[in-house]
C-alpha cells in the first residue's frame, strides 16, 4: 500500500534547486537508503515526507490513515519524566483509540442490529486492529525491548529524561519513534550516536519491521545489512537503484566514470574554444566565428562534477621508524573512585599494528586509549614506550584544545606537515570543509565541525603511533573512504575505537575486546591476533574460550607471549588446477553479473518513465490509462525483482567461490 507520494516536486533557497521534478511513491514494505553529497537535500526530501515542510511547487500526499514517523539528525531534548514514561508516550495515541473502541462497544450494545450497527462494528474491528498491530497491551515488554536494545540499562528507567545527554536524547526519540511502529519510518543518521551493539541490534529490528522505511546513514554495512533499494540524489533530481548499498556503489561507479569522460571531454572542448575566443577577440576578421563560439559556450549545458565525486588522496607526512615494540602495558589498573574499570592490563602493541579496541559502552574502551596516550595517568601499572615513538592522539574532548579565533585553514596550515601544505584546501574538501567555510573561525564551529578539525590537525602532524577515539564520527562516507586509505597505507601503528564495521573491517588486523562479564566488577581485556572478520568469527561460537586458541585474557598472558608460527602448506598439483579452475569460473561470473547489471539499468529507467507517466494531470483524468500504467507498473516490478534473486543469488555464488581462492 502507497503511504507517500510526491508528484513534480521542487525545492530551492535562494537562486538554487535544491530538488527539481521530484516523482516518488513510497509503501509500506519499502527498504531503502537515501543517499547523496552533503547539501544534496535528503533531510530536506524527508522533511517533506513527514510534512515537516512544504515544497516550492508539485505535491506530497500522504495517504489518509497511514502513519509516518520522523526521527530529525539532532536537536530534540526530553525532560520533566522519567525515562521509562517518555518512552510510553509512544502510545499515546493508542490510549485515544482504547478509549474510542469502549464507547463503540458501548454503542454497539444499545443498537438494534442493522445498518448502523455494521458501521460500528467495522469500525470497531479497524480500532482493534490497529491495537493490537501495535502491540499496545504487551507495550511494557515492547519499551523493555526497545530501550535495552538502544543501551539503556534497566536501572536508567526510573531516571529523569533531563540527565542524559544530547547523544542519549537521541536515542530516546529513536526508541519512541520505533515503539510508535508507523507505516512508514523516517530515519535522518540514526547510527549517529549509537555504538556497534546498538546498530547491530537496530540492524535486527528493521529486519523484522513490519512497515517500511527511509535510512540516510553514512555506516556501509549498517546500509548493506538493512536496504534493498537505494535513492540517489544527485543534482537534484532523484534516481533509483535496487539492491543493497554495495550494489548500488558498484551500479553507480560505471555511471560515474561515464559522466567523469564526458566531463573531462567537455572540459577539453570549453578549453579550446575559450583559447581561440582569446586568440582571436580583436582580429576583426574573425569577429563573427567569435562571437559565435561565445554564444555556443553560453547555451552549453555544463556537464557538473559534485565535490564528492572528485578523488582526494590522503597519504600521512612520512613517520620516523619506531622500534618493534611500540608500546607495553604491565598489570594496569584504573578506578574511578570505588568504580573499577580495567584491572590487571597487560598487553604489548608492535610496530605496524592496526589495533581495534571495541565493546559494549562504558566497558573502559576510552579508558584503556586515554591511558596508552598518557592522557590519563591516573591508573596503577606500568606504561612504557618503544624507542622514537611520537605519538599523536584525537578524541572529541581534545577539539576544545585549539584556538577559537583562527580560521580552520589557518589551524590545519599551522599544523600541518610542509608537503602537505600545497594539499590542505584538498583535505579540508574531503573532511567536509568547502568554499567559504575554510575561512570561519574555529570557535563558532559546531561540535561536529570542531571534531573534523581536530581530527584532521592530528593527521597531518608526522607522528607513527595514532590514538584515535571514534575518528568516524561526523565523517560522511566519502570523507570515511579518504581516511581509511590513508590509514590503510599509514606506515607506523594505530590504536582505535569505531563503531562503523566497515571501517573496522577495512583497517583492523588485530582486535582488543574489553566487556564486563555478568556479576563481575572490573572489565576483561582479551586480545584477538586477527582482523575483525576473525574477532567476529571468534566470538560468535558459543563454546569458543579464549584459553583453547591464540586468543587470550590480557594479565593472564605474559605480553612478551610470543606468536606461533604458521607453518607452510605447499600446494599440490590436483589444488593447483581446482584453484585455475575457480578462477575462470569467477570471469564468467563477472560477465554474467555486468549482463545482469545492464538489464537491470533498463528495467530501472522503464520503471522510472513509468513513475513519471503516472505523475502527469492527464494520466490522472484518464482511469483507463491509469490502470493500464499501474498494470505496466506492477511487471516492471516483478521483473525488477526477478533480477535482484538472479544477481542476489549469483553474488553469494561468487562470494562463496571468492572465499575459497
Amino acid at each position: 500500500m502507497t503511504v507517500a507520494s510526491l508528484a513534480s516536486v521542487g525545492v530551492s533557497y535562494a537562486d538554487h534547486d535544491v530538488l527539481s521534478n521530484i516523482n516518488l511513491n513510497l509503501d509500506d514494505n519499502c527498504r531503502i537508503a537515501l543517499t547523496g553529497a552533503n547539501g544534496s537535500g535528503k533531510t530536506t526530501l524527508l522533511r517533506l515526507i513527514a510534512g515537516r515542510s512544504s515544497p516550492d511547487v508539485g505535491t506530497v500526499t500522504r495517504t489518509k490513515g497511514c502513519e509516518v514517523g520522523y526521527l530529525p539528525q539532532s536537536g530534540l531534548v526530553h525532560r520533566d519524566r522519567c525515562l521509562y514514561d517518555e518512552a510510553e508516550l509512544a502510545f499515546a495515541p493508542l490510549h485515544d483509540a482504547v478509549a474510542q473502541q469502549q464507547r463503540i462497544a458501548d454503542e454497539i450494545a444499545l443498537t438494534e442490529a442493522g445498518p448502523q450497527q455494521t458501521r460500528l462494528l467495522e469500525k470497531l474491528h479497524a480500532l482493534q486492529e490497529r491495537i493490537e498491530h501495535a502491540n499496545y497491551y504487551q507495550r511494557q515488554a515492547s519499551i523493555d525491548l526497545v530501550l535495552t536494545g538502544l543501551g539503556f540499562a534497566r536501572e536508567d528507567f526510573s531516571r529523569d529524561v533531563s540527565q542524559f545527554s544530547s547523544g542519549w536524547q537521541m536515542r530516546i526519540a529513536l526508541a519512541k519513534v520505533l515503539l510508535a511502529q508507523p507505516d512508514l519510518l523516517l530515519l535522518d543518521e540514526p547510527t549517529n550516536y549509537l555504538d556497534l551493539e546498538a546498530r547491530e541490534w537496530l540492524e535486527s529490528f528493521l529486519l523484522n519491521y513490519a512497515g517500511g522505511f527511509v535510512l540516510v546513514s553514512h555506516d556501509r554495512h549498517f546500509l548493506d545489512t538493512t536496504v534493498s533499494e537505494v535513492l540517489e540524489l544527485f543534482l537534484g533530481e532523484i534516481k533509483r537503484f535496487r539492491g543493497n548499498y554495495s550494489r548500488y556503489e558498484a551500479l553507480r561507479s560505471k555511471e560515474l566514470a561515464d559522466l567523469k569522460k564526458r566531463f573531462e571531454q567537455q572540459q577539453l572542448e570549453i578549453a579550446r574554444t575559450e583559447d581561440f575566443i582569446r586568440r582571436f577577440r580583436y582580429n576583426a576578421s574573425k569577429a563573427q566565428m567569435v562571437q559565435s563560439r561565445i554564444k555556443q559556450l553560453e547555451k552549453l549545458q555544463r556537464i557538473e562534477i559534485p565535490d564528492s565525486m572528485k578523488h582526494i588522496h590522503f597519504s600521512f607526512p612520512k613517520p620516523r621508524r619506531s622500534g618493534d615494540k611500540v608500546l607495553t602495558l604491565e598489570a594496569v589498573s584504573r578506578s574511578y573512585g570505588d568504580t573499577p574499570v580495567l584491572s590487571n592490563v597487560s598487553l604489548t602493541i608492535q610496530r605496524g599494528n592496526k589495533v581495534a579496541v571495541v565493546g559494549p559502552n562504558g566497558a573502559g574502551k576510552s579508558t584503556l586509549l586515554r591511558i596508552v596516550a598518557s592522557v590519563d595517568r591516573g591508573y596503577q601499572g606500568s606504561l612504557r614506550y618503544g624507542s622514537n615513538v611520537a605519538l599523536s592522539y584525537f578524541s572529541e574532548e581534545q577539539s576544545l584544545q585549539m584556538d577559537p579565533d583562527a580560521s580552520v585553514v589557518q589551524t590545519i596550515e599551522a599544523a600541518a606537515d610542509s608537503a602537505l601544505l600545497p594539499r590542505v584546501r584538498d583535505l579540508l574538501g574531503a573532511f567536509l570543509f568547502r568554499g567559504n567555510d575554510i575561512h570561519k573561525p574555529v570557535g563558532v564551529l559546531s561540535g561536529g565541525e570542531t571534531s573534523r578539525v581536530s581530527l584532521l590537525r592530528m593527521l597531518v602532524r608526522p607522528a607513527n603511533l595514532l590514538v584515535l577515539d571514534e575518528p568516524t564520527n561526523h565523517l560522511d562516507m566519502f570523507s570515511k573512504d579518504v581516511l581509511l586509505d590513508a590509514l590503510c597505507s599509514y606506515e607506523g601503528t594505530v590504536v582505535f575505537v569505531s563503531h562503523d564495521r566497515h571501517f573496522l573491517d577495512g583497517l583492523a588486523d588485530r582486535v582488543v575486546e574489553i566487556a564486563r562479564p555478568a556479576r563481575q566488577q572490573f572489565s576483561v581485556v582479551t586480545d584477538y591476533p586477527g582482523d575483525y572478520a576473525y574477532y567476529r568469527h571468534r566470538t560468535s561460537r558459543p563454546d569458543d574460550s579464549p584459553q583453547d586458541s591464540d586468543a587470550h585474557v590480557a594479565g593472564k598472558t605474559p605480553a612478551q607471549q610470543a606468536d606461533a608460527e604458521e607453518q607452510p602448506n605447499p600446494s599440490s598439483n590436483r589444488q593447483h588446477q581446482q584453484r585455475k579452475a575457480r578462477r575462470n569460473r569467477l570471469r564468467v561470473m563477472e560477465r554474467e553479473e555486468l549482463q545482469l547489471m545492464q538489464q537491470i539499468e533498463t528495467t530501472e529507467q522503464r520503471h522510472s518513465d513509468i513513475e513519471q507517466q503516472m505523475a502527469l494531470p492527464q494520466s490522472y483524468r484518464d482511469g483507463e490509462r491509469m490502470q493500464e500504467l499501474q498494470r505496466q507498473l506492477q511487471e516492471v516490478r516483478g521483473e525488477q525483482q526477478r533480477l535482484s534473486a538472479l544477481w542476489e543469488e549469483l553474488e553469494s555464488d561468487r562470494a562463496a567461490m571468492e572465499s575459497q581462492q
